[in-house]
């Protein structure tokens, strides 16, 4: 770990500690849990099960490393050898801080990242589920079902970020790797979610800018991205079963923002070194993010459709996206399919086997020779306590389609097993 990231996380805790009244680890109002806990956990339920006790602080962490073994190859030939070894580990430093009755903060900083060598802030927000600090009883039965989020963080667009790993914290995600096209942007906003009975109401907007900054130019064409979601679950039997449907939808027609949705996290992909091309003199060189895919679209519209449900040890999520451009910037378009089946057994339901499916197709502009990208990962996994989880993975991805001709992605393929451990509480 860097100097300065220690530097960093002793300055917090001990600002933190000088906090008097803060008590540590205590439970939150509306709040996930960072550990097997909160698996398949969405939005947070507004059920008020946690009383107010002044200012609670709770200080958590993410740790993860992977021993990766896979191999690559194109038609080119060009692609690097990759060798068996462990991959640069990865950390979190996660601060939750409940300040007044239903009002919480969180901040999460990322110690050690692919992308990134130094620590920085990933993002934050304010969570407001009682309105008392304006006056007792303010608006109570709105906020019965209300919630106002606001912050630079990311998005609640769909529901695949309620289960990828954030740099990391892998222990919602049974997998190694995230999707293909990899729902994730972290962005100055403001949403407002409505939990009425079984239905999820999502509105949001926010700035549509990754990289913040006020400068404006020729070339500036800002706009604002406008984001929601409709959605149902229903609980079957008892609390851990459920089924759950939702539909969401991004959009935003400016040149010079919204082209983050599926390039916004900036802590790199979560295989190492694959597809990295070498030069004549033998020199590998390639970009962090791969094998994601983002289609860069500047006026981009994103539908997402997520079923999912529990059923005893049976476990089931499902996407179906299509993502538009404008015309004024070629009308491409691009789908993306995903289906993820587990069976979670044991006593404590620790152990789980399982396989995940992943597809996009498409053209970045209308007419292109189309371009397909699908990927396959089987594994298993075994949470030896609620905080540490152990998954194995054997993990194909292949690259087909003309409109990837004349690039290194031409029949470009990798595939292998990855063994990952993550520790989150």
């Amino acid at each position: 770990m860097k100097t300065k990231s220690i530097i960093l996380l002793i300055g917090l805790l001990a600002m933190v500690a000088s906090t008097a009244t803060a008590q540590f680890n205590r439970n939150l109002q509306y709040f996930r849990y960072n550990d097997a806990r909160g698996l398949n956990v969405y939005e947070v339920s507004k059920t008020d099960t946690v009383g107010y006790d002044g200012l609670q602080v709770r200080v958590g962490g993410d740790f993860a490393i992977q021993f990766q073994g896979l191999s690559q190859d194109n038609l080119a030939g060009n692609l690097a050898d990759m060798g068996g070894n462990f991959n640069l580990p990865t950390a979190n430093l996660n601060l939750d801080v409940q300040l007044y009755d239903g009002v919480r903060m969180h901040l999460r900083t990322y110690l050690s990242s692919r992308h990134h060598e130094e620590a920085w802030v990933k993002g934050g927000y304010l969570q407001i589920d009682k309105l008392d600090f304006i006056k007792p009883g303010f608006a109570e039965n709105f906020m019965k079902i209300a919630r106002i989020t606001v912050g630079l963080d990311e998005l609640n667009y769909g529901d695949w970020h309620f289960r990828r790993s954030d740099n990391a914290r892998a222990i919602y995600n049974p997998f190694v790797g995230n999707l293909i096209m990899d729902s994730f942007t972290t962005e100055a906003f403001g949403e407002v979610t409505l939990l009425p009975g079984n239905f999820i109401v999502v509105l949001g907007l926010s700035n549509g800018k990754l990289n913040q900054n006020v400068i404006v130019n020729d070339n500036t064409d800002n706009k604002m991205s406008f984001y929601g979601k409709l959605g149902y679950q229903m609980p079957i039997g008892d609390e851990d079963n459920f089924f759950r449907i939702t539909g969401s939808w991004y959009t935003n027609n400016g040149t010079s923002t919204g082209t983050y949705l599926f390039g916004g996290d900036r802590a790199g992909g979560r295989y190492y070194g694959v597809l990295w091309a070498v030069d004549g003199e033998g020199n590998a060189s390639g970009s962090d993010f791969e094998p994601r895919f983002n289609p860069r679209f500047r006026q981009m519209t994103a539908i997402q459709l997520a079923p999912s449900f529990k059923l005893g040890g049976l476990e089931f999520f499902g996407l179906y996206e299509i993502i538009n451009n404008g015309e004024d910037q070629g009308n491409g378009n691009f789908n993306q399919v995903a289906a993820e089946a587990l069976y979670r057994f044991g006593g404590r339901d620790q152990l789980y086997i399982g396989g995940r499916y992943n597809a996009i197709s498409g053209e970045r502009n209308e007419g292109d020779p189309e371009i397909k990208i699908n990927r396959i990962n089987i594994g298993g996994g075994w949470y030896l306590t609620k905080n540490i989880l152990a998954k194995i993975e054997y993990v194909n991805q292949e690259y087909k389609g003309d409109g990837w001709q004349s690039s290194k992605y031409d029949g470009a393929s990798f595939d292998g097993i990855v063994i990952e451990a993550a520790i989150s509480f």
